[in-house]
């Protein structure tokens, strides 16, 4: 039968609504079976920053010098301790004008193409990243690109590269930060200039990456474009912004600022928050940032206040335990592996206090734990490789248990958060389980004790999935090979 040209005009009609909704049956399913956290990627990051362990320096109170030379003779008791980077806080010369302390701050930079003679020359600083590649460990420096010093050699040259208020006058980034003036990334000048003397860092120094100060204060749009140019000096390098912007990490850093992570650890430690506070802030971060998205783990650095003066050292070494074993990169920062509790934070940034190395005498334990988390972090490359799944156990309040997994193995990972014993179960599933917690030196403290028998208070600690921790302990289980 012959078709009208109006019912042809409907079928068509009707078949493309068909079409349609066929079609959008389809992508529901697709996104039904693909996981909310498939795209985009995060930029890929070289193997040695994946598995390694980040060492920060601050040059003028890590040794009594107070400069590169002692950074290097350190270098060896540093490999031991399983520290694969060196990280130096800014080592340009300080500015004068406005500055705060008595010595300034190393944040205030007057040059960025030269060497702050406080830590030594040229040729000693050459030395100390030669000493360090030749034991297989890299070296990062600070970049403090958003701002200089007063009178830094920029503004005696290039006023019209900073931010001006309406009257014209050069402004800090900030109210607070009243030593430092604040660059204009607007200005095209600029971006050569730091691109160009970055380059020369990366190029006659042999560093293999920056470490980029407040780097959310930059325009991304720089970083990716310096980024390209620091890609052509050498293959391998690897770069850490300071920030906590998913974006930064697409293609312009390897890995960025857990600060989410490290806020939450702190709140849980000091009671004000339950364990599950950390599981909940690590998600949320796993559902914003790229696939595969690697993010520095720390409970110290030289913003913040130790560990051990906000908490005690049982609480920060639970806190490093977490650290070394949950995914991204941890960091040590300046005297911790001894539980060393002078702050480098305002005022002290801006002063010399030495770290009190002499404390190992009385707490020796304490940089073998850190040894023995970094070996136990080499030897199971579920730690820098597997997946993370959460488990529950008995005590939300008190206690995080987690999952890394490779194809290749299966551990679990049990921590108490808190000041007090833990009885009760971790749910990991059915299958026996090896304890390869690592069993480090006794120290004074009772808690800092790991005996071969594993008991608290007589009591015999059994294995997974019933399980006693004593306070501020982890322990870690693989999945024995059927």
């Amino acid at each position: 039968m012959r078709l009208t040209f109006d019912r042809v005009r409907a079928m068509r009609a009707s078949n493309r609504v068909r079409t349609m909704c066929a079609t959008m049956i389809l992508l529901a399913a697709l996104f039904a079976a693909t996981p909310a956290h498939a795209a985009p990627a995060a930029r890929q990051s070289p193997d040695w920053l994946r598995d390694g362990v980040i060492y920060e320096v601050y040059p003028r109170a890590f040794s009594e010098q107070g400069g590169f030379n002692g950074v290097t003779r350190d270098l060896d008791r540093l490999k031991g301790l399983g520290v694969t980077v060196i990280w130096l806080m800014p080592i340009h010369p300080i500015g004068e004008l406005k500055s705060k302390g008595s010595l300034g701050s190393p944040y205030a930079v007057r040059d960025y193409d030269a060497v702050n003679p406080e830590f030594g020359t040229p040729e000693d600083f050459k030395r100390l990243v030669a000493a360090a590649h030749q034991r297989d460990m890299k070296v990062f420096i600070d970049l403090v690109a958003n701002h200089t010093a007063w009178d830094s050699v920029l503004i005696e040259k290039h006023a019209d590269w900073y931010t001006k208020d309406t009257s014209g006058r050069i402004v800090p980034p900030n109210p607070d930060w009243v030593d430092v003036a604040d660059l204009d990334f607007s200005k095209a000048g600029l971006r050569r200039y730091m691109t160009d003397m970055t380059v020369r860092w990366l190029r006659d120094y042999q560093i293999d990456g920056f470490r980029c100060d407040y780097a959310a204060g930059v325009p991304r749009d720089f970083w990716e474009s310096a980024r390209r140019e620091w890609d052509r000096v050498r293959p391998n390098l690897a770069f850490l912004g300071e920030s906590d912007d998913p974006g930064l990490l697409h293609t312009a850093f390897d890995i960025d600022y857990a600060w989410d992570f490290y806020h939450s650890v702190s709140d849980v430690l000091a009671g004000r928050e339950p364990a599950a506070h950390v599981r909940a802030t690590w998600e949320k971060a796993e559902a914003a940032y790229p696939r595969g998205a690697l993010r520095l783990r720390f409970s110290d650095n030289h913003d913040q206040l130790r560990a051990t003066g906000q908490a005690g050292l049982p609480a920060a070494l639970a806190a490093s335990a977490l650290m070394f074993t949950l995914d991204g990169v941890p960091l040590l920062y300046n005297g911790m592996e001894v539980g060393d509790t002078s702050e480098s934070a305002a005022p002290a940034l801006f002063e010399k206090v030495p770290v009190r190395w002499e404390m190992a005498e009385r707490r020796p334990h304490v940089a073998d734990y850190y040894r023995n988390l970094a070996a136990l972090r080499r030897a199971h490359p579920a730690f820098t490789r597997g997946t993370v799944r959460w488990l529950d156990n008995g005590d939300a309040q008190r206690v995080v248990s987690f999952e890394r997994a490779t194809a290749a193995e299966t551990l679990v990972v049990a921590i108490n958060l808190s000041s007090t014993p833990y009885k009760g179960r971790v749910e990991s599933g059915e299958g026996g389980f090896e304890d390869i917690t690592p069993r480090w030196k006794a120290g004074a403290d009772r808690w800092a004790r790991v005996p071969s028998s594993r008991s608290v208070g007589g009591e015999p600690a059994v294995g997974l999935p019933e399980l006693i921790l004593a306070p501020w302990e982890f322990r870690v289980f693989r999945r024995a090979t059927p």
